[in-house]
């Protein structure tokens, strides 16, 4: 297993770099850049929230209405005034904004630098927050970690055992009538269901019982820890409903099935005709492999909520998190942070298949990875 684990965390290396090279050569192609949105601005045709902006190298630019620029430094992409926004403007404004923002310099210049500072966890600044990365990230990540966690846990908990029934009594009315509740479950969008608990019991409506932004009330920091606990449950009480709605159908299903399947084998006939009772049967014979596929899943479907299933419920629910940073950051070109959350994540991501090969032989020690071919 040791050889095993060092090739994979070896394979890492070229597939996130892979990965980033791709995702950094469609990103040179795509229109509506950082530079074009401030000439927008500068134009009067972009939005008015820009603000201030400082760039890569350091450099300030002031919003629309004051168009005084403080160069700093950066890297490039193509000639001054290549930028249709850029129409009508001094040359000279056009290249200090490339400058302030990072883009005088070839992309490949550009991307090696990019490399050179994530082998030291140097994320670069945010080119619209002027904020560092790794400060917005780890801002960002206690939103996202609460919804993931609490989100997957309460989706195993209710799920494991409900598919184990369903397995048990298959046919029976119980099974039909649960399959009924999670196919609806299943069919409902998340950001619909997430809109209908608003509606009902945020104040949209009807009942205001549930709170709609953050994870605590103000003040609540001078709570004693039990009225703390009790706030952050309630302030996170419909957004986790919501993610549970929409993940734990697909789990249900997943366990009856793998439960079904171990329950026709031979073995299990076997063992039911030595006189061995069914609860042993179950949770002796058919629990650990059943379960095999089920729980070596975990450490990936917490990342896929934590990372993906998450945006448009904090966006509804008025949550500030990695969901909601990313969506903004891709709207506005804001690369530093676009690649950064993109180089964790990812990372991340694979780590994760790492950790789930590693828990399959946890749950079944007979598994053995070296014996592969």
């Amino acid at each position: 297993m040791g050889a095993y684990l060092v090739r994979r965390l070896l394979l890492v290396i070229p597939t996130l770099l892979g990965i980033i090279i791709i995702n950094f050569a469609v990103v040179q192609f795509a229109p509506g850049g950082p530079v074009e949105q401030m000439l927008a601005e500068l134009r009067g045709e972009g939005q008015s929230t820009l603000g201030r902006v400082t760039g890569e190298g350091g450099g300030e630019i002031r919003g629309a209405n004051n168009a005084e620029l403080r160069g700093g430094g950066g890297g490039g992409s193509g000639p001054v005034g290549s930028y249709r926004g850029a129409q009508g403007l001094d040359p000279s404004i056009v290249a200090e904004i490339e400058r302030a923002f990072g883009f005088d310099k070839p992309a490949s210049t550009r991307f090696f630098e990019m490399m050179k500072g994530y082998l030291t966890l140097d994320f670069g600044r945010s080119l619209f927050r002027d904020r560092p990365v790794v400060d917005l990230i780890l801002e960002k990540m206690p939103v996202s970690i609460s919804l993931g966690l609490w989100s997957t846990l309460i989706i195993y908990l209710v799920s494991i055992p409900l598919g184990i029934r369903k397995a048990v009594r298959d046919g029976s009315r119980f099974d039909v009538a649960t399959s009924g509740v999670v196919l609806v479950g299943y069919a409902i969008p998340g950001f619909l269901f997430a809109i209908l608990l608003v509606v009902f019991f945020a104040g949209g409506s009807f009942f205001q019982w549930f709170p709609l932004r953050g994870l605590s009330s103000p003040g609540a920091d001078t709570l004693p820890f039990f009225q703390r606990a009790l706030d952050y449950a309630w302030h996170m009480a419909l957004p986790t409903l919501t993610l549970v709605i929409g993940g734990f159908a697909g789990l249900t299903m997943l366990t009856k099935n793998a439960f079904l399947d171990e329950i026709g084998k031979q073995y299990t006939t076997t063992a039911r005709a030595k006189g061995n009772s069914e609860n042993r049967i179950l949770y002796g014979h058919i629990f650990r492999n059943a379960m095999l596929l089920i729980i070596a899943g975990f450490p990936a479907a917490f990342i896929g909520i934590l990372f993906t299933g998450a945006l448009l419920t904090e966006i509804v629910f008025s949550l500030d998190g990695l969901g909601l940073l990313g969506f903004e950051s891709a709207i506005r070109r804001d690369y530093p942070v676009m690649f950064a959350t993109l180089y964790i994540f990812t990372l991340l991501g694979l780590v994760m298949q790492i950790v789930g090969d590693f828990t399959y032989t946890l749950v079944d020690p007979r598994i053995d990875f070296e014996a592969r071919r």
